[in-house]
């Protein structure tokens, strides 16, 4: 029964990072804050170190951001505009995911301000129901039993189906 709970489990993280493969297909940086960039606005650091940061973020294609990078940059997700959040955010999902992550993305999916709200602005329909099929995903995750309620809280308030724009 363990093995075939694990078989399942495994095949549903696949078909999560083939859905949010797809959905996140073609969306780049844009004039969005990158991930070295938002590390240089938590880190106080001068416009000039800012920019020169910015020069080395990635904005064409998000898939080749590595593993390493967002865990050096983890508190990024905190300080991304809503171009910044939707190019990063699935690079940071799949990492989760694949468990190369070493943060958990639970935290800034579910305890949502009113900023971290507008970061999120930009997703669209398909973007959006990644995130809830991640939840729901790990709802049934013993590894995130802490934050069950938090992202049942957040799959009927913000996240919730009747919220998409388009």
């Amino acid at each position: 029964m363990p093995l075939e709970k694990s078989l399942r489990e495994v095949s549903e993280r696949q078909e999560l990072i083939e859905f949010i493969s797809h959905a996140f297909e073609g969306v780049s940086l844009g004039d969005g804050i990158g991930l070295y960039q938002a590390q240089a606005i938590d880190d106080y650091k001068s416009k000039d170190e800012e920019l020169l940061l910015r020069a080395t973020d990635e904005k064409l294609n998000w898939k080749s951001i590595s593993s390493v990078s967002l865990n050096k940059c983890n508190s990024s997700l905190s300080f991304f505009d809503a171009e910044g959040m939707r190019f990063h955010l699935p690079a940071f999902l799949i990492s989760d995911l694949k468990g190369e992550y070493g943060f958990g993305v639970e935290f800034c999916l579910t305890h949502l301000s009113e900023y971290s709200k507008a970061q999120f602005a930009l997703l669209n329909r398909v973007q959006r129901e990644s995130v809830r099929l991640l939840l729901n995903f790990y709802i049934t995750t013993p590894d995130c039993e802490f934050y069950t309620v938090d992202m049942a809280n957040a799959l009927l308030g913000f996240w919730a189906e009747e919220n998409d724009r388009s």
